[in-house]
């Protein structure tokens, strides 16, 4: 297992997702256990990108109308989301990725932190069943686009090939 991601210094953000991706692959390919490869991939997203927050909500079990929050990098977070609710709920319920370029203007956005200015959440799917999203926020407005969603959905993809 490797000890650290490395990243070409001042490459650009597809390059970064380029080199980030097979190191992903890597770091997961040999562990089993979700929480620990959640873990590593939302410490690895923050290393790279220094997203504001980056982390994992996860279909509970006992109660599958809420996400409940996984491993994540970054200030506290809201621990539960219901279905349909808030861009997680809407991205679960949806069954697609959600880029919202400026939190105030999305209907019904639970403001987990009021520093969240843009968000991205990327739905796992597992046998066509969402398991959880992968949630990223940044501090900035409009810092998500085409690029981290193929990106972000390629790592979700990854994930859900271990399952």
């Amino acid at each position: 297992m490797p000890e650290s991601i490395k990243i070409t210094e001042n490459s650009g953000k597809e390059n970064k997702y380029v080199e980030l991706i097979p190191q992903i692959k890597t770091l997961i390919e040999h562990e089993n256990n979700l929480y620990a490869n959640l873990a590593n991939i939302s410490a690895a997203l923050k290393e790279v990108f220094n997203f504001w927050w980056v982390g994992f909500y996860l279909v509970d079990n006992r109660n599958d109308q809420e996400l409940v929050l996984g491993p994540f990098q970054g200030p506290i977070a809201c621990t539960r989301i219901k279905y349909g609710k808030g861009v997680c709920g809407s991205s679960w319920k949806e069954r697609q990725t959600i880029v919202v370029p400026d939190v105030d203007k999305f209907p019904g956005h639970i403001a987990c932190s009021s520093l969240s200015k843009s968000e991205i959440v990327v739905p796992i799917l597992v046998e066509d069943k969402v398991i959880g999203v992968l949630d990223v926020d940044s501090e900035y407005l409009e810092h998500f686009d085409d690029l981290d969603k193929i990106y972000l959905e390629n790592i979700c993809s990854l994930i859900s090939s271990k399952l």
